[in-house]
């Protein structure tokens, strides 16, 4: 199940106007909950739901939830405490512990869509945008805020203006990873990539490469030489980038190709005397380079094969880009 809100808007923009829909936020927790503020779902009149709230201990009693929503058009807030044991929260089992509040919001033409439509154009043309729920009002009331002066002054979380209550969050369109080589390896990284809901662009100048069925994961595919690339729109939206050619003047070109982005991190794969070849070939020291490299890529999970290789790659640009540490939660040690 994809949980990447534009891929929840995806499914929501099939059928907008042919079936009821619902869109269910999370707007406040506290204690242990799976998700946090900010969290989003949408739910529609068949009992489908795309997103989770929740380990699934929630969403059933969220879908009855969300259908008194389509009966009057209006918001409602639902909340769930494991700490009260009057709460239903303890008859649907919840294990968490904690407490989580939860809107509904309606979605139809009548109240403009909640704007989504427009939150939706941002995060498909890879922009931020602001979003803020109205929470006081019975009728929903939602706001995209594509300007950046606009989106930069929101608060996270619950605000309060003019004696009113408002849910206020930043979206982000999903990251983007360039991955350079389309080898056997390279497979397991554009899968796992995808399935974490990135865009992933995979490119390879190579015949018999990057090979059509083998990367299905992949957004684009891209087949020539890495210098053409040096204007394309889409260097400026990469997030990350892994270079794993195994072929040292490939690898050169995909660096230097990453030179006029706007990466936070670059994982080069192979040893460091290999990336000593790299760089002379470059003529670029490590210093001179744009953008945070790191080689040997990835973090310390042990295992040899292809697809451990790539868990530890992928789990390491996850941690980088949100600003991780990558440790475990409880510091266990492993004989």
């Amino acid at each position: 199940m994809a949980n990447q809100l534009d891929k929840l808007l995806a499914h929501w923009q099939l059928s907008k106007d042919s079936q009821q829909w619902v869109l269910a936020t999370i707007i406040n927790t506290a204690g242990s909950s799976y998700r946090k503020a900010g969290a989003m779902m949408m739910i529609n009149d068949l009992g489908q739901y795309f997103g989770m709230l929740s380990g699934g201990c929630l969403e059933s009693d969220i879908m009855r939830q969300a259908r008194r929503c389509w009966e009057d058009g209006h918001n409602r807030i639902i909340k769930y405490d494991m700490r009260e044991e009057e709460d239903i929260a303890w008859q649907l089992g919840i294990g968490c512990g904690g407490m989580v509040e939860i809107l509904l919001q309606p979605v139809s033409a009548k109240n403009n869509y909640l704007q989504l439509e427009l939150l939706d154009q941002c995060l498909i043309s890879n922009q931020n945008c602001g979003y803020v729920q109205a929470l006081d009002t019975a009728e929903p009331n939602n706001q995209a805020l594509p300007d950046k002066m606009q989106y930069e002054l929101l608060q996270s979380g619950i605000q309060q203006r003019d004696e009113q209550r408002y849910f206020e969050q930043l979206l982000r369109p999903a990251y983007c990873l360039a991955v350079f080589g389309g080898g056997l390896d390279a497979r397991p990284v554009v899968a796992m990539a995808a399935e974490l809901g990135w865009q992933v662009l995979l490119l390879d100048p190579r015949t018999g490469y990057a090979r059509t069925g083998y990367f299905n994961g992949a957004l684009h595919t891209y087949r020539d030489t890495f210098e053409q690339y040096q204007h394309a729109d889409w260097l400026q939206q990469i997030d990350a980038a892994l270079v794993l050619t195994h072929n040292v003047k490939l690898d050169a070109q995909a660096l230097k190709l990453l030179q006029h982005s706007q990466t936070k991190y670059v994982g080069l794969l192979g040893p460091k005397h290999r990336t000593e070849r790299v760089l002379e070939f470059l003529k670029l020291s490590v210093e001179e380079l744009n953008y945070p490299l790191a080689n040997p890529v990835g973090l310390r999970l042990g295992g040899e094969l292809p697809e451990s290789i790539a868990l530890s790659m992928i789990a390491e640009v996850h941690a980088y880009l949100e600003h991780s540490d990558g440790l475990s939660i409880n510091h266990m040690l492993v004989n």
